[in-house]
């Protein structure tokens, strides 16, 4: 399998965990610097912290907006993401209002997407929509990807990794036909080893949402394929 960059910068590296405390983020981004993972994945409240700690890298910080259910108003969103945005975050993740998208209320999903998506875009940051899709019918995926197509965000997102099921192929295929090719897609949840991120991007992931990543590297890295990986990319 051909990988477009190297395995390493496919990978959002996550501490979104509720309980991690100060020593568990330091071991992160220990790990980010180690790895030289795409992007550092946490909670909007450690963004200065983390943006400190990895300033003289070329890591990103991405700030999680609204996580992990997504059910705050579009006004809170946004001052979260621009709070984020000042505090030096890199890459925005925000979750859509589920029960919106459950009730059909599309025009409001626009409305909240459009708000944080032109922000980011005014200040060059990275923007992510989050759908959870596990919760969501395909009809409401393909929903959200055609609003998606329209205001185009960076990406769109498969899940938070908190909710009742994460990434699976069907979704990443469905997502990237339906965004159009102008929005990409990452997968996030449940993915704990190599064939499963492998099989992620090959079916269309230019991103990955893991705290796994180390461990998938490492596994990479001893793999016949990782023996390989110069002609890879």
């Amino acid at each position: 399998m051909k990988l477009s960059k190297p395995l390493n910068k496919y990978f959002d590296h996550t501490i979104l965990k509720p309980y991690a405390s100060s020593a568990d983020i330091d071991k992160v981004i220990e790990e980010c610097l180690r790895y030289d993972f795409r992007m550092i994945a946490i909670n909007s409240v450690q963004v200065r912290y983390c943006k400190e700690k990895l300033k003289d890298s070329n890591i990103h910080i991405g700030a999680a907006i609204g996580f992990p259910l997504g059910q705050t108003t579009i006004e809170t969103k946004v001052f979260e993401t621009q709070k984020a945005i000042e505090d030096g975050c890199d890459e925005i993740d925000y979750v859509v209002n589920l029960t919106e998208v459950k009730n059909g209320n599309y025009n409001y999903v626009e409305r909240e997407m459009r708000a944080i998506v032109d922000i980011c875009k005014e200040q060059g940051i990275i923007s992510k929509v989050i759908f959870e899709n596990c919760y969501l019918s395909e009809r409401e995926i393909i929903a959200c990807c055609s609003i998606a197509r329209i205001v185009k965000p960076d990406y769109i997102k498969t899940s938070t990794g908190f909710g009742t099921g994460g990434a699976t192929v069907e979704n990443v295929r469905l997502m990237k036909e339906y965004a159009g090719p102008d929005v990409k897609v990452k997968a996030a949840g449940g993915i704990r080893d190599l064939a499963t991120a492998l099989t992620m991007i090959k079916a269309g992931a230019t991103r990955i949402g893991s705290s796994a990543g180390c461990a998938i590297m490492d596994e990479y890295n001893h793999s016949e394929q990782g023996l390989e990986k110069v002609d890879t990319y």
